[in-house]
């Protein structure tokens, strides 16, 4: 252990250290989610918005996060898993001052986009750099860790939105955006890259050093040894995006597409940004609408943090399938009772409750396991690329959801009723989509998945 200890970038950095600052990001991708929700509210009066004026403005980050997540993976290949989080804090924290300083709508859509790019290349790197510094016993665990910063993140911008109510402060609510990004940026500068990154580069004393600090001292050696053995096969050849389309990684990019265009398909967006607006729709007050987005927002952070303390014991599909019941239950009685109750008090006290349940059964799985699974089943060499890509295909479902939805729940269309069953129904598509097609990756190293995929050692399905 003497590298270890003389190794350039030992700093004994505490375990709940690193991994908090290194999901710090998801607070960046909760916050500028969930702020929008109550931004909505008072912008539509100020600049009385129409349904497609709704839809764009809120849209607009998950059309720059599509953008950030397709560059990311060329960042994380030449600056590193670390460096590249970084500069997505920095871009965050120019589209905040420009967004809380909007003269117009067109400006505030501009200055969101802009944020997306920094919330989409840290939504792309963020898990992955968890999942490389986590254990194989904890990784899911730690990896579950950026959907409850991100939840987090929603909730804060959820309270941020109801006690900022009274003063009708739109400006400020966005830019409560700049204290996470620059707590982001500040702590980075004191952690490591991933022992993963740093063999790729042959520092192999810094990856030793940043595997007792994240690990402990258990087994070191054979840790080193699983990660050089992949780090050599992947060298062999190249590194290209063609290489994800290859028939032995294939079936995971599958996987991954499945994952996240599922996780927004499900409809949980359309909820995080507009259920205040819904519920003033349905005849609530401003201030109880917001309050009941907060709700929402301690709903999600309960039931995430839970997931952490199962996801390595229950696996991720059954977790997935569990949530996909709730899901579909909630919103087939949102849809009936949202038709069919006349008093507005029940009304608005049933769909509450109900979107609650529903959002118990996403985070119990479509939540958290989606980011945990993605950043463990592609292999080392094509990882930036498939979290890339997975990233940005989730960004663009994001973006197509949160666009439609205000438009077809309008009530000149197809209208809110019917809306909730056309998700319940994706829903059910989804659990038989997850059930048919997704492996269970849970009590695996990340070496030995990929060499199970490589074929060098046979691969045991689990449910």
């Amino acid at each position: 252990m003497t590298q270890a200890a003389t190794a350039p970038n030992q700093r004994h950095i505490g375990r709940g250290t690193l991994y908090f600052f290194g999901a710090l990001g998801g607070i960046l991708f909760g916050y500028d989610l969930g702020v929008i929700s109550g931004v909505l509210v008072f912008i539509t009066k100020v600049w009385h918005l129409s349904s497609f004026d709704k839809g764009m403005v809120t849209a607009s980050l998950s059309v720059g996060a599509m953008i950030g997540a397709a560059v990311a993976s060329k960042m994380n290949n030449q600056l590193g898993r670390k460096k590249s989080i970084m500069v997505a804090a920095v871009v965050v924290i120019i589209g905040t001052l420009l967004a809380s300083f909007s003269p117009s709508l067109a400006m505030l859509t501009i200055s969101r986009l802009i944020i997306g790019l920094g919330v989409g290349c840290s939504s792309a790197t963020v898990p992955t750099y968890l999942s490389e510094l986590a254990p194989s016993r904890l990784r899911g665990a730690m990896s579950a860790l950026n959907q409850i910063f991100i939840v987090s993140g929603i909730l804060i911008a959820f309270l941020v939105d109801y006690f900022l109510n009274d003063t009708a402060n739109w400006r400020a609510m966005l830019a409560g955006a700049l204290v996470p990004a620059v707590i982001l940026l500040i702590g980075l500068n004191i952690l490591p890259e991933t022992p993963r990154w740093l063999l790729k580069l042959g520092k192999e004393d810094e990856a030793r050093a940043v595997l007792v600090s994240s690990h402990g001292t258990s087994d070191v050696d054979g840790e080193l040894a699983s990660i050089r053995e992949v780090v050599r096969l992947d060298t062999e050849q190249q590194s290209r995006w063609r290489d994800l389309v290859a028939p032995w990684i294939r079936p995971m990019l599958v996987v991954a597409l499945l994952l996240a265009i599922g996780q927004q398909f499900s409809g949980v967006n359309a909820i995080n940004a507009y259920f205040p607006t819904m519920l003033v729709t349905l005849g609530f007050a401003t201030s109880a609408a917001l309050f009941s987005g907060v709700l929402l927002g301690v709903t999600k952070l309960l039931f995430t943090a839970w997931v952490v303390f199962v996801v390595d014991r229950w696996g991720r599909k059954p977790l997935l399938l569990i949530g996909n019941v709730i899901m579909v239950v909630t919103l087939g009685l949102a849809g009936w009772v949202i038709l069919n109750v006349t008093n507005k008090g029940a009304l608005g006290a049933l769909t509450l409750i109900l979107m609650i349940l529903y959002l118990v059964g996403y985070e119990l799985g479509w939540g958290a396991v989606v980011w945990v699974m993605m950043a463990e089943i592609f292999p080392l060499k094509s990882r930036a690329a498939g979290m890339g890509v997975g990233a940005v295909v989730l960004w663009a479902s994001t973006g197509i959801v949160t666009a439609v939805f205000p438009i077809i729940s309008d009530k000149n269309h197809l209208g809110l009723g019917p809306t909730m069953w056309v998700f319940a129904g994706i829903n059910v598509v989804l659990f038989v989509l997850a059930r048919w097609l997704i492996p269970e990756t849970k009590g695996r190293s990340l070496e030995q998945i990929e060499l199970d995929l490589r074929g060098r050692t046979p691969v045991k399905a689990k449910v």
